[in-house]
């Protein structure tokens, strides 16, 4: 998948003007339309490219990918009860559900309409949650599933029930949170709104205004399309109708079998992307130099010549480098170049690691439900230094809840959890051992750690949340992908799945990952109408379990002569 600069998007946007303004003359025909979704101005411009293509009919795609459709359909469920709380609260609310109901509540001036399905304009298509009726007009309300502000102040909000520029106020208890794909499907409704003779007057107050309710699900947060909250100080409406351009002449290119406008290189993206088969097969082919370095850093290479994995291994790494690195020392990018040639998952940058190790350890793992809650802590007990008497045994524990998250038992499990924790620390403490707990990633466990600690404040059990953050702050608490990141090469991704068994180590179901614990999560407690599976809670036990045995693995291995088998950098 590719990324282009906004000023290369700006030097197509006159080719959309182009391509889409073409009208029909003797001797001549319209080229097909292209109209586009909102979701297209943030996806990968190769993947427009292949959404479009009719060659690509029968190339390879990937499986769906589970926790997007568990994604959607949680999105669904949560646009439904918004939906039902404000027709209770907004008697003069019209549900639509298609263009034409919805312009004959447009046509009645309904002051809201919900489920709109907005008249595509030959560029565009798309439809909003909740049209709100503004001076003559209407402006747009999108319902997301992901939060969209953090404590702090700066956001201008309205009560969630009083979904209203009107109402809309600054809020001293929340600022914004950066959420670009919301900004650019509010200018996408906008604009079609604008088409259809829909949208108020430009001098009429709040005619710009685009609203959001996210997660949280507790205010509507407003935004002006006007104003200039992307670089170079450009609005929101301007950067979408660069990024309209660009994505519309994609697809034009590819419907119409003219060359294409985007080719493959690999992005953040490709990792959930249906069409990553294709492209992935494409770039080993080719050996292309975005296997070893994604995005940006790529294109900025092949600019300087430098097209392939190849050529990128070739360079000297102690010579200027051929373009600024600003995200790691450019000989480690070389080295990577020449361990991926090797196919070496890992290299180390040093001859030993150094890991924090303990008298006694305990491996964590949190096991969530996207941004419902923290169903599962598990933890697996050793004793490196020895154990005594009085010490638990050895071993792996769960501390679970099976009520669908959010729940409030998930108090008592998380309660359990810290409780056992700070037993084991306390007795490690008083026998005069060391102690250190581990996890993969932090960002995680921290943010639920934390989290638990503040949305059950007060519960038996529950810590202070100045506690939670002591132990997240004390040297004991381990991040081992951090540790991983700074002292190994990873030339195919640093996940714990990819870790882990170059030390050796192998889950025991074949189809564990994040992605697929989230469908077992469904069917463990019964979330879609079925009787809760204790097949899938017994799954989702083993792989929590595997999870914290493959960090215990890893760090054994980092520590033991076995990780002089892993070659070092130097020596590539």
């Amino acid at each position: 998948m590719t990324i282009r600069s906004a000023r290369q998007a700006r030097r197509l946007s006159g080719v959309l003007i182009t391509l889409v303004g073409v009208t029909a003359t003797a001797g001549t025909s319209c080229p097909p339309a292209v109209l586009l979704d909102a979701g297209s101005l943030t996806r990968c411009r190769r993947r427009i490219h292949l959404d479009h293509d009719p060659s690509a009919a029968d190339v390879p795609r990937a499986l769906p990918d589970p926790s997007l459709e568990q994604r959607r359909a949680d999105a669904a469920v949560h646009r439904e009860q918004l939906r039902a709380q404000l027709a209770a609260a907004l008697p003069g609310l019209v549900t639509a559900g298609s263009a034409a109901a919805t312009a004959a509540a447009v046509a009645e001036r309904a002051p809201y309409v919900w489920g709109a399905v907005l008249p595509s304009d030959g560029a565009r298509r798309g439809g909003a949650e909740l049209l709100v009726r503004v001076g003559g007009g209407y402006v747009p309300l999108v319902v997301v599933r992901h939060r969209i502000t953090d404590p702090g102040t700066g956001a201008v909000t309205s009560p969630l029930l009083a979904p209203h520029p009107d109402r809309a106020l600054p809020d001293e208890a929340r600022k914004i949170r950066s959420q670009p794909r919301d900004l650019l499907r509010l200018a996408h409704l906008h604009r079609l709104l604008r088409s259809a003779g829909w949208a108020p007057a430009d001098e009429v107050r709040h005619a710009h205004a685009g609203g959001v309710v996210g997660l949280d699900a507790d205010a509507v947060v407003w935004h002006d399309l006007r104003a200039g909250h992307w670089p170079g100080g450009r609005s929101t409406l301007a950067e979408y109708d660069v990024r309209l351009a660009d994505r519309s002449a994609v697809a034009l290119a590819a419907v119409t079998g003219a060359p294409a406008l985007a080719a493959p290189s690999r992005v953040n993206e490709c990792r959930h992307c249906p069409w990553w088969p294709t492209c992935e097969a494409e770039l080993r082919r080719t050996g292309d130099v975005s296997l070893v370095v994604r995005g940006e850093m790529a294109v900025a290479l092949r600019e300087v010549g430098v097209h392939t994995v190849d050529q990128l291994a070739a360079l000297d790494p102690t010579a200027e480098p051929p373009v600024p690195f600003p995200a790691q020392p450019y000989p480690d990018v070389v080295a990577l170049a020449r361990a991926w040639r090797r196919d070496l998952s890992v290299v180390r940058r040093v001859p030993r690691v150094p890991v924090l190790r303990a008298d006694v350890e305990v491996d964590i793992d949190m096991e969530s439900f996207g941004e419902s809650g923290a169903y599962l802590w598990g933890a697996l007990l050793t004793h490196p230094g020895g154990a005594r008497p009085g010490d638990e045994p050895d071993g792996y524990r769960a501390f679970a809840t099976w009520d669908p998250v959010p729940t409030l038992d998930e108090a008592r499990s998380f309660a359990e959890f810290w409780t056992w924790l700070s037993g084991v620390r306390a007795r490690a403490a008083a026998s005069g051992r060391t102690f250190a707990a581990y996890c993969y990633n932090e960002q995680a466990e921290n943010r639920w750690l934390l989290g638990s600690a503040q949305r059950f404040a007060g519960m038996p059990g529950i810590p202070p949340l100045a506690e939670v953050q002591a132990f997240i702050d004390d040297p004991c608490w381990v991040d081992l992908f951090a540790v991983v990141n700074e002292w190994f090469l990873c030339a195919h991704g640093k996940g714990l799945k990819r870790i882990a068994p170059a030390a050796g180590f192998a889950w025991h179901d074949a189809e564990a990952s994040g992605e697929n614990s989230m469908r077992w999560y469904r069917d463990a407690v019964g979330m879609d109408g079925a009787a809760p599976d204790a097949v899938q809670r017994a799954r989702l036990l083993e792989y929590n379990a595997d999870d914290v045995a493959a960090t215990h693995a890893v760090r054994h291995w980092m520590t033991s002569p076995a990780i002089d088998d892993v070659p070092l950098a130097a020596d590539l």
